[in-house]
């Protein structure tokens, strides 16, 4: 496959999908075990989107360690490369990432799994505003954190000492470029999966995602 970006790279960061330690938040509308076979679902899909698109070269960084069942199969049936996540919170775990990353490739974005509605447009609409001279490019979220980070060299200030999980990631990341002068491109907002709400939304927008509907309906 010709890539767009062969020089890039695209990360995306994934949870085993361990029953009670994934998707919590929704456990009391799908279950414990319905809320990992969910958040299973959103591994399979991002990896499957990314891959197909051929934007960049993929990796998916994972915890705990690269052995969990998903992982293997991911990597059997993708063009998926799989690293395992190191550092002591979500901050360092991205930016050693991003940095052993970045010594292979002119540029990073970083993604998780919880964002189904971000489109292969916006990963390449990232990629090229890096590639004509932004410093970070950030896809927001609709609850405040956001979905897609993209760099072209390390910068500490937007990985440490961060609230990761609440509502200012978005704002916070928006100061610190500010305050290192570093350019920053916002592209449109994406909404992710937080909250039971978000459930009926996924399986109504994203197809194969369906057998998610909440079971109440």
């Amino acid at each position: 496959m010709i890539m767009h970006f062969p020089n890039a790279r695209i990360l995306i960061f994934a949870k085993a999908p361990v029953a009670g330690q994934v998707k919590t938040r929704l456990a009391p509308l799908l279950g414990a075990q319905g809320a990992a076979d969910l958040h299973a679902a959103c591994v399979r899909h991002a990896v499957a989107e990314r891959c197909k698109a051929g934007i960049a070269p993929v990796i998916l960084y994972t915890t705990p360690g690269t052995s969990h069942p998903l992982f293997r199969e991911v990597a059997r049936q993708h063009p998926v490369g799989i690293r395992p996540q190191h550092g002591e919170d979500l901050g360092d775990r991205m930016r050693n990432a991003a940095c052993a990353c970045l010594k292979e490739a002119g540029a990073v974005l970083l993604t998780g799994t919880d964002a189904p509605s971000l489109q292969n447009d916006q990963l390449l609409a990232a990629l090229q505003a890096l590639q004509a001279g932004a410093d970070v490019v950030m896809v927001s979220a609709e609850d405040g954190g956001y979905v897609l980070l993209g760099i072209r060299s390390d910068h500490p200030g937007l990985f440490s000492a961060m609230p990761w999980g609440g509502a200012q990631i978005a704002a916070i990341t928006r100061k610190r470029c500010a305050e290192a002068g570093l350019e920053l491109v916002e592209l449109p907002v994406c909404w992710d999966i937080d909250r039971p709400e978000d459930v009926g939304r996924l399986a109504a927008e994203i197809p194969g995602f369906a057998a998610f509907r909440n079971p109440a309906e």
